[in-house]
This record gives C-alpha cells, structure tokens and sequence, in this order.
C-alpha cells in the first residue's frame, strides 16, 4: 500500500481530495495544509505520492519537490497555465477544474510505479562493509583449514547454514567462529 499525503493550502480543499481517493479504494496517509508538514510527513512514511495545489500556506510546488524524499512522487494540481511550467522526473500535473477519472487513474499509476521502485530497491544486493566481509573471511579460512574445504565449498557450507537457521551469513560466519 502506497502512503498518500494530501496537501493544499485550503483544508477543505485537501478533504474533498481526499474523499474522492478513499472513495475509490486509496488509502489516504495524512492531509496538510503546508508544505513543511508534507515534508515532515514524508520523511515519516520514507515512500509514497504527495498530492499538493500548486501554492501551498509556506512553498509552492518547485520548492516542495526539491525537497521531498526520492521515495515520494509529487502530484500537482493547478490550472493548466501553471502546469506549463511544471517538469521533471517524479513530478506531474493534472489541469483544474478536475476531473474524478483523471485523478484516480493517475494516483494509482504513480502509486504502482512507487511500489514498483520499492520493491527494485529491496531486491538490491546488499553492500557489506569491510569487517562483515572480514568475519565471513575468517570463517571459511577456518573451515577450509580445518576441514580441508575449498573457498567455494566452505562459501556455500555458511550459506546453507545461513538459510537452514534464518540468520544471515554475517551472523553464521560469527557463529562459528566464536564456536573455535
């Protein structure tokens, strides 16, 4: 599920967004009326859309995007002389006076592209420093030394212990050599 924050320099106008969001399935995070309560909020939430008129209570909506976390995407809602000047990756417009179809489709495909960049980013490798990488070193040095294994042997012995036991490899790696 995608956080969704809501920000309009009129409240009112934030809850009827609102409402026709959570009319049409969204689950709607937070609804603000200032740009640093927008940015406060993201940085809670970490990933998601904020949906912001163009002039907001303390920022308009160039300084909101360069503000906002990589996590988020930036939804403009503004006349359609204003969106001219509006561009840039992760930020779009859609033109006032509003319509419903137009909002919806376009909060659930930035929504889905959201979600989709989380998961790539979960599916990275992750970098391990240097004194993780040293511990798991040290360990199939002694396990090829002591049971005369090949690196790629005691490699994928620690592995199979990783997974086997639910703990990473960093974990398993100090666990056996705290065991010698």
């Amino acid at each position: 599920m995608t956080n969704i924050i809501v920000a309009f320099a009129k409240i009112e106008d934030a809850k009827s967004i609102k409402n026709i969001l959570v009319k049409n399935g969204f689950n709607v995070t937070a609804v603000c009326t200032s740009g640093a309560q927008a940015l406060g909020l993201a940085d809670e939430f970490h990933y998601g859309v904020i949906i912001a008129g163009f002039r907001l209570t303390d920022m308009i909506c160039a300084e909101l995007k360069n503000s906002i976390p990589t996590g988020f995407e930036l939804l403009v809602m503004a006349p359609q002389r204003v969106l001219a000047d509006i561009s840039g990756t992760g930020i779009m417009g859609l033109a006032m006076p509003l319509k419903v179809h137009e909002l919806v489709s376009t909060v659930g495909m930035m929504s889905q592209e959201v979600l989709r960049r989380k998961r790539k980013q979960r599916e990275k490798p992750k970098v391990r420093n240097a004194e993780d990488e040293a511990i798991i070193k040290n360990a199939k040095l002694l396990l090829m030394e002591r049971n005369k294994m090949t690196e790629d042997e005691a490699h994928r012995y620690l592995l199979k212990r990783s997974m086997d036991n639910g703990i990473s490899l960093v974990e398993t790696a100090q666990m056996l050599l705290a065991l010698n």
